[in-house]
């Protein structure tokens, strides 16, 4: 079956960058944007040019450096801002400027102190002032997920008009249902004349642990672009995981949706990014975590034993892990004591694993995790010393 294409937007070096203590330097971002590149991701958001003068120096760089991807900087609907973005951009192969203003009812009234009206006279000349520059104006509808529909289709249909070449739909605090992003998404494709000529994009929020869930219904429903981090870091709770939509896309085939990036490389990708900014990796995370291929329940460590389908989805060498790592624990049996002790040299029978198992559980429930020295140990003070 030919499947779609989803394009992956990655903001780690701006929304991701935007967690505190996770600033980074130029030579920083060029290695994580270099990497990116590698990793197959289609934009790379580079940062916000008028934020700094740091800023604007990183994009201007990594617009040197990326040799495939599109490469995209941030603004606000502010002529200033554009202007920058668009000279932090001029040697980029494939540039794109991101511009936007909030559209939310709250936005409108508290943020912008304004009307309805203006903030569609505002977002339009943006976008044709942006297209002054480059020909790919993506924007964005800040606080779209708590926007009315109705309004959020008449200021897509405006700025697409005036040229937007990509429609990017934010659920920026992480509010919506799952049912709510994709029907969100579903209205505008069905209701904003002109909609073919733009892609829709989806930025989603993990305030309540949705961001990922959103995206996936968003691409359901006619979205063909995903906004998302490595590791899912990002402003508060954090953005999308990029390795989680490109792994559901992956796993699940009757969706007719997939991505241009390398699996492989997540792994070594995730940690590139967990040691240059100090941010580590909850063990727990899918796809990238210490333990998302780590077994430690007996039950589950001899089916995996048996066959690793059992109680894994995913290969771990698809996402750049060598192997599933079986844990020795107090709540390890002994199919997984035989095995880890046949890695470390020692072919046990049945009897002697009898024997040797019940040291082992002596052992263990003084520690959290048995490791291969441990073994040794035990297996010697079996009185088992000719095993190996």
């Amino acid at each position: 079956m030919s499947k779609e294409l989803v394009q992956i937007f990655d903001t780690t070096l701006r929304d991701g960058e935007q967690v505190p203590g996770c600033k980074l330097n130029t030579e920083q971002k060029l290695v994580i944007a270099e990497r990116l590149d590698e990793l197959g991701v289609d934009i790379i958001e580079a940062g916000f040019p008028i934020s700094s003068p740091g800023d604007f120096k990183s994009v201007e760089e990594i617009a040197k450096l990326v040799k495939n991807a599109t490469v995209c900087g941030l603004t606000r609907s502010v002529k200033k801002d554009i202007e920058v973005a668009a000279d932090a951009l001029k040697f980029a192969k494939k540039p794109r400027i991101h511009t936007g203003i909030g559209t939310s009812d709250s936005h409108i009234q508290f943020k912008f102190n304004t009307t309805r009206e203006k903030i569609i006279e505002r977002a339009v000349d943006a976008v044709k002032y942006a297209k002054s520059f480059v020909e790919d104006v993506e924007f964005y509808a800040e606080d779209a997920g708590r926007t009315d529909n109705e309004f959020l289709a008449r200021v897509c249909e405006e700025v697409v008009k005036a040229g937007a070449t990509v429609l990017n739909i934010p659920d920026t605090t992480g509010y919506c249902l799952p049912e709510e992003y994709g029907a969100k998404i579903k209205y505008l494709k069905e209701n904003v004349k002109g909609i073919e000529k733009a892609i829709l994009s989806c930025h989603c929020h993990n305030d309540l642990g949705l961001a990922t869930a959103n995206s996936i219904s968003g691409v359901r429903n006619g979205a063909r672009q995903i906004e998302c981090t490595i590791n899912g870091i990002g402003e508060r709770a954090g953005n999308t995981a990029l390795e989680e939509v490109v792994m559901v896309l992956r796993q699940h085939p009757t969706l007719g949706l997939d991505t241009r990036i390398n699996s492989q490389l997540l792994y070594s990708t995730s940690r590139l990014v967990s040691e240059n900014m100090g941010m580590p990796v909850q063990p727990n995370k899918a796809i990238v975590g210490a333990n998302a291929f780590a077994h430690s329940s007996g039950i589950h460590q001899d089916g995996v034993i048996k066959n690793r389908e059992t109680y894994e989805i995913i290969n771990p060498a698809d996402v750049g892990v060598t192997e599933s790592a079986i844990i020795l624990t107090a709540r390890s049996g002994r199919a997984a004591l035989a095995y880890r002790a046949k890695k470390v040299g020692y072919e046990l029978t049945k009897l002697q694993l009898d024997t040797v198992y019940q040291e082992f559980l002596k052992f263990a429930d003084s520690k959290k995790e048995v490791n291969d020295k441990d073994i040794h140990e035990i297996i010697e003070s079996s009185k088992l010393l000719n095993l190996n």
